[in-house]
């Protein structure tokens, strides 16, 4: 089979509806990983499902315990057809957020598949079930294609505690590092930049939520026998995070802002458009930090975001000074910032602008990470994916949000590449999750052929030793 056989032939299996059965099949695992508990639906989703379909095609499998007692367990899948060729690791994750099956619209359940046109609805249909779901049909269907050998190995980690933090991700990765050892990390998550051209992006923006809080008394006081005379915990916090990050959105606080956009990074965004999809809400006029470009603010620099504040009852107010008051907040940072030591920034910070009374509480966090724009393995996909979907894809260096690819790409030291197939007004996280039919069926061609390219004799940028096993198979 040629490669072009092979696109049509992924697509056709697309079209015959059996990546429709497959995710519907998916979809109805209740694989909630958010709400503080490990539930059983988070193991089966890996022995009942993943395992047997993996098993299928050539892997053995594990389904091993999180060393961490708040994580899903994991499954570790391997395919070795020669330990001395090149190995692959993919990753993605089984679990999905709370279902919040009342919020949803009528007719829609998030435990179930409906199609209405384009749109496929179901809690997991873009993170990441529908996602992991694209990158094994097209495994399958390469394998197909190449007569059941396709000249690497291939690793395959999925996790089921990412929308939890991914507790003992990094600890699980570390003890199998032998297992994980490989010569190129890929995988699909997140969104594409737009709906009409692929995308492929090197890393992600890094992640810190914390929380700051005013404790002022025990209690509650009238607001007409105390007001004036006992100080408001919600008035101090709200100056407090004023001193932070101003009325239109830029970071004050110098140690918590990247030093500059830089000069590669600024070029590589330079064609890249923010806000343009039909659903995309309109983008704020002024907002973040100026002199910057749309893709450059969201891209190549931190926000600082307040995420939920609290004082008193705002459903019920009542005539009282509130004995306390909560922000948490979120910081997104690029590579370059100084993220280990937030906590350190923020005090320092706050002490010195009189707010020495706010206490900081930090929560979960994930490094920063951007392959290197001059990295061969860009180029090299960049032209793979152009030659399956008849389109240049976008170049995206880093994604917006966050994915724990630090421990991909610093910990386990891999070039990585995600190559994502939802779009950023899919829902997720939200009711009514949604993947795009013409996304998925671009995306099962592009990761076809991927995968076929990845096992050619030539122009793959693998190190020269595996390059050399390959090209003697």
């Amino acid at each position: 089979m040629t490669r072009e056989q092979l696109i049509a032939a992924v697509q056709r299996h697309f079209d015959q509806g059996h990546y429709a059965t497959d995710l519907a099949r998916r979809i109805a695992w209740r694989t909630e990983s958010d709400t503080g508990q490990v539930v059983p639906a988070l193991r089966t989703y890996l022995t009942d499902e993943m395992a047997p379909s993996l098993q299928a095609l050539g892997f053995d499998c594990q389904v091993l315990d999180n060393p961490d007692a708040r994580g899903g367990p994991l499954l570790l899948a391997r395919r070795v057809e020669d330990p001395a060729l090149p190995t692959v690791l993919t990753y993605g994750h089984g679990d999905v957020v709370n279902g919040q099956e009342s919020a949803w619209r009528e007719g829609l359940s998030p435990w179930a598949l409906t199609v209405e046109g384009e749109r496929w609805y179901g809690r997991g249909t873009a993170d990441n079930k529908g996602q992991h779901t694209v990158v094994f049909t097209a495994l399958d269907q390469a394998l197909l294609a190449r007569g059941g050998k396709l000249g690497y190995n291939v690793t395959v980690l999925l996790e089921m505690g990412e929308e939890a933090g991914s507790p003992g991700l990094a600890r699980f990765c570390e003890e199998h590092r032998e297992a994980l050892r490989a010569d190129l990390f890929v995988a699909s998550d997140g969104p594409r930049i737009n709906v009409e051209r692929p995308t492929l992006f090197l890393g992600s923006r890094g992640a810190i939520n914390f929380s700051l809080t005013v404790r002022a008394r025990d209690k509650a006081y009238h607001s007409g026998n105390w007001g004036g005379v006992l100080a408001n915990p919600a008035t101090v916090l709200s100056h407090a995070l004023a001193s932070l990050v101003d009325a239109q959105g830029r970071i004050l606080a110098p140690g918590l802002r990247p030093a500059s956009v830089p000069g590669k990074l600024r070029a590589a965004l330079q064609d890249v458009a923010i806000g343009t999809g039909a659903d995309d809400p309109a983008l704020t006029p002024g907002w973040g930090e100026p002199g910057l470009t749309p893709a450059e603010q969201l891209v190549g620099w931190n926000t600082l975001e307040v995420l939920a504040l609290g004082a008193g009852n705002a459903q019920r107010p009542v005539n009282a000074i509130p004995a306390q008051a909560v922000a948490h907040c979120q910081l997104r940072f690029v590579v370059g910032t100084d993220w280990k030591n937030v906590e350190a920034t923020l005090r320092q910070h706050l002490d010195a602008h009189g707010f020495g009374r706010v206490e900081i509480a930090m929560g979960m966090f994930c490094g920063a990470t951007r392959l290197d724009l001059d990295n061969p393995w860009v180029d090299w996909t960049l032209a793979s994916l152009q030659r399956s979907a008849g389109q240049p894809a976008t170049l995206l260096p880093n994604l917006a949000g966050s994915l724990p690819n630090d421990i991909f790409a610093d910990q386990l030291g891999l070039p990585t590449l995600w190559i994502p197939h939802s779009y950023p007004a899919c829902a997720q996280h939200a009711p009514n999750e949604h993947l795009l039919a013409p996304v998925v069926r671009e995306g099962l061609a592009v990761m076809a052929g991927l995968f076929w390219d990845l096992g050619e004799p030539t122009g793959v940028p693998w190190k020269e030793g595996a390059l050399a096993a390959q090209r003697a198979l």
